[in-house]
């Protein structure tokens, strides 16, 4: 069982930034796919940022892309999200994801990960 607690979040102006971490209990196998999700207030989660151990490689979703980063120093250490030029439209609950990879090392689709965090609040206003 992993554990997962996110920290970080705030109220910024647009144009801000932000540094999110998530701390996992345990780093294990179930630890190599670590994601960030987020929803907004009447809106479906969407995956923001993906980052596998494994392979050595990060996702990011298009709304983010240039803007966010993704990081992790090594397998059993926390996970980052640093966020620039945040937008109103960043404006979101975070949540810290994590899984084992699947077919190919590759980690799972869509929002299909085993463990969740309770979510960290990201607020930025105009």
């Amino acid at each position: 069982q992993v554990e997962l607690v996110e920290s970080g979040g705030g109220s910024v102006q647009a144009g801000g930034s932000l540094r999110l971490s998530c701390e996992a209990s345990t780093y294990t196998r179930d630890t190599y796919c670590m994601a960030w999700f987020r929803q907004a207030e009447g809106k479906k989660r969407e995956r923001v940022a993906l980052i596998n151990s494994g392979l050595g490689t990060t996702e990011y979703a298009d709304s983010v892309k240039g803007r966010f980063t993704i990081s992790q120093d090594n397998r059993k250490s926390p996970m980052y999200l640093q966020m620039n030029n945040l937008k109103p439209d960043d404006t979101a609950i975070y949540y810290c994801a994590a899984a084992s990879p699947v077919v190919l090392r590759r980690c799972p689709l869509g929002d299909d990960f085993t463990y969740w965090g309770k979510g960290t609040q990201v607020t930025v206003s105009s």
